[in-house]
């Protein structure tokens, strides 16, 4: 009965999908990250994406970027994150990377961000 009432309150399950980390120098962090054996994902003016050889991402926040430092969970299924969203109260959006996802107030008030990769994300053209 107690887990049942627990799962009821559940706000959104995902996976680890990586930590975005203010950046006042995009293109000297990017190189060290390579350096510790990150690969380049994505890169824009405002922010870049580098992947380990897990999977695991670190986005780099560039001064004055829209995005706020936050971790990101990753859901399987846009139903999953449609469904998260409508929990939370909030708005999902397509990004220009072609990911869609939403944030939201996590633990203590850090921001998380709930993300579905679909399909046909491909990274490799946002470099």
């Amino acid at each position: 009965m107690q887990e049942m009432q627990e799962r009821s309150e559940e706000r959104f399950v995902g996976l680890m999908d990586h930590i975005a980390v203010n950046s006042e120098d995009i293109k000297r962090d990017l190189t060290e990250y390579q350096r510790m054996g990150f690969r380049l994902e994505t890169l824009y003016d405002d922010w870049a994406m580098l992947r380990d050889a897990h999977g695991f991402g670190v986005a780099l926040l560039a001064p004055g970027s829209k995005h706020p430092p936050h971790f990101g969970l990753r859901v399987e299924t846009r139903e999953a994150l449609d469904s998260a969203a409508m929990r939370e109260g909030r708005t999902v959006h397509e990004h220009r990377d072609g990911s869609v996802s939403f944030y939201t107030k996590g633990v203590s008030g850090h921001a998380v961000e709930v993300i579905y990769y679909p399909p046909e994300f491909d990274p490799s053209t946002s470099k």
